[in-house]
């Protein structure tokens, strides 16, 4: 019998709301998966993708992942892992990093033998460049086989990746695909195959309500149902977001609203407030004051009539950054010019230094993929430029390179945007060279692989 925790979307490194103890809590919550791993004495944990938020984590976050990562090795229990879109990059990743100091094993189509289940991998591959993989995985020599993959597969919301034309595909005839990218937990039955989504480990927007959590799997259960393959949920303690619906009715306004607030205990806790119905406007800092004093440690008002309004925009507020990207999008600039506007609006960069930033941004895209300056569009999945900008399905892109089953890289431009006071921002990777490392205390300090190899 083999017993794993599969986990995923961890995204280690996100500052949420711009808010340092948010970014500490994705640390705590990875923690927390670590020590039930060693408590429960699992034979593997496996991470489905997106360790990182994004491809430079700061060094307070590697130091914290390192730690965790001795830990678990000290405790005798693998960490087997593959790349998600969000910390992909060309150059290397830092899984091998992890890999080379003995605490991590990047999955790939060879296999790995834990007891008696062999764990592949495949790591994210835009849907541009699925036809080139051919699924030829190393025949297993145990009784059970998993895929570990990141995507939107079917029959899942969102999805991309036709999961049964993978299993048909696959040289490997595989018990369970585990999977990550979509947050929402869920399983499924694929041409008898089980196929489950372990869900993220911390939210990541304020439309993530249920609880977070990841899988333990157990292959070799007797007690399974089917195929001696047994799925269950194990839920996380994290920090509680309080989600608070108006309605208002005529006549009412923002008493209504800070009388509602008002109800509930907000003590360290991310308030979200959410406003429908006939009422009148109302000023959001008001309101994300009035929770604040009560002692939310980040309040968020969302008013959807205003959306509803808004040139019939067909987004939510709750996650400006991926509405803000839907916008950016829809103008059809080149891939360059989107990089460049995320240079000009992304949150770490200081106003007196976004000219010299840029200018350097500028002269980097024109040396090494000018290319990148075509409108969008113009280019074809036929042209031999290797990359090509495509989008991920949780709001962010992806700059990807072509790639096998096996030990695919992968290259990621998160867009990031500030949208005023209710922004909920994502953090990303320096457009400039960093000159400092940070000092460890998880601040915004960024570190390239380079430095530490």
């Amino acid at each position: 019998m083999t017993r794993v925790i599969h986990t995923g979307d961890t995204h280690l490194g996100y500052r949420q709301y711009h808010s340092a103890e948010r970014r500490a809590d994705f640390l705590s919550a990875f923690r927390r998966v670590i020590e039930d791993a060693i408590d429960a004495d699992v034979d593997a944990v496996v991470h489905a993708g997106d360790l990182y938020h994004d491809r430079r984590p700061g060094l307070g976050d590697l130091l914290g992942t390192l730690d965790l990562l001795r830990t678990l090795d000290d405790a005798g229990i693998p960490f087997l892992a593959i790349v998600g879109n969000h910390e992909g990059t060309r150059e290397g990743q830092w899984l091998d990093l992890f890999e080379r100091l003995g605490l991590a094993t990047r999955l790939d189509d060879s296999g790995v033998e834990i007891g008696e289940t062999t764990f592949y991998g495949l790591d994210y591959v835009p849907q541009s460049r699925r036809e080139e993989l051919d699924y030829a995985f190393d025949p297993p020599e145990t009784e059970y086989a998993a895929l570990v993959a990141h995507g939107l597969f079917e029959p899942f919301a969102y999805a991309d990746w036709d999961t049964e034309e993978l299993l048909e595909r696959s040289s490997v005839a595989f018990d369970a695909v585990l999977l990550g990218d979509n947050h929402h937990p869920d399983r499924a039955r694929v041409a008898g195959t089980w196929v489950t989504y372990c869900g993220s480990t911390e939210r990541t927007s304020a439309a993530e309500r249920d609880e977070r959590g990841y899988n333990l799997v157990t292959f070799g259960d007797d007690s399974a149902e089917n195929d001696d393959v047994r799925i269950t949920r194990r839920g996380l303690p994290t920090r509680e977001f309080v989600f608070v619906d108006v309605e208002l009715g005529q006549g009412e306004g923002v008493d209504r609203v800070l009388e509602r607030v008002g109800q509930h205990y907000l003590e360290d806790r991310v308030a979200i407030v959410t406003v429908d119905g006939e009422g009148s406007a109302i000023a959001p800092a008001e309101v994300e004051s009035f929770a604040r004093d009560r002692g939310a440690l980040i309040a968020r008002v969302n008013d959807a009539r205003e959306v509803e309004s808004a040139n019939d925009l067909d987004v939510s507020f709750a996650d400006p950054d991926t509405a803000v990207r839907e916008s950016i999008r829809e103008l059809g600039l080149s891939e360059a010019a989107t990089d460049i506007d995320e240079t000009v609006r992304e949150s770490k960069v200081a106003d007196s230094n976004v000219r010299e930033t840029v200018e350097k941004r500028v002269r980097t895209l024109l040396e090494e993929e000018p290319a990148s300056f075509d409108p969008s569009g113009s280019k074809n999945a036929s042209e031999t430029d290797p990359e090509e900008v495509v989008d991920d399905g949780d709001g962010a892109e992806a700059v990807e390179p072509s790639g096998t089953a096996g030990g695919v890289e992968a290259t990621e431009t998160v867009r990031s945007a500030e949208g005023g006071e209710t922004a909920e921002t994502a953090e990303t990777g320096e457009t400039a060279e960093v000159s400092e490392l940070g000092d460890g205390s998880g601040g915004d300090g960024q570190a390239s692989m380079e430095e530490y190899l």
